[in-house]
């Protein structure tokens, strides 16, 4: 439920993907999910980011206090290990390249953000709007948590 739908909303509805025409999502983290919500060129609020956060937690942390009052030590471990994997690989190989910018796992350099947002109008209007400049060697906008 919050993969298929509700991270779709306060995350993938942000995302540049999200505006291309079509019912169905053509990205490399949710392909061929469906579209229910309007796409929202501007970045993620803090509200969506903390629901984001939330969500990421109870999903992996979910199978811990089984495994744990379970007593099974060794497929926590191996539990932990594999999302440790998990998310290095996702922010190694997805994240670092992902158009996705205001997601709190994005990797993506500034300078990149800005030359994309540069052949965007729509998305720099709104980012701008947000605080975003464009230019310089600080970020203004912190698009992380």
């Amino acid at each position: 439920m919050f993969f298929g739908f509700w991270e779709i909303r306060i995350l993938c509805s942000h995302c540049p993907y999200y505006a291309e025409r079509g019912s169905t999502l053509h990205c490399i983290a949710n392909y061929g999910c469906p579209k229910f919500w309007k796409y929202h060129p501007e970045p993620i609020s803090k509200l969506e980011k903390i629901q984001l956060i939330i969500g990421f937690i109870i999903m992996c942390g979910y199978p811990f206090p089984f495994l744990i009052l379970g007593e099974q030590f060794i497929l926590t471990l191996l539990t932990l290990w594999g999302g440790i994997m998990f998310w290095w690989t996702l922010q190694k190989y997805t994240c670092s390249k992902c158009i996705n910018f205001s997601c709190l796992l994005n990797r993506v350099p500034k300078e990149v953000v800005d030359e994309y947002l540069k052949r965007n109008p729509i998305m720099r209007k709104a980012w701008k709007e947000n605080g975003w400049q464009i230019g310089g060697t600080t970020k203004t906008f912190d698009i992380h948590l």
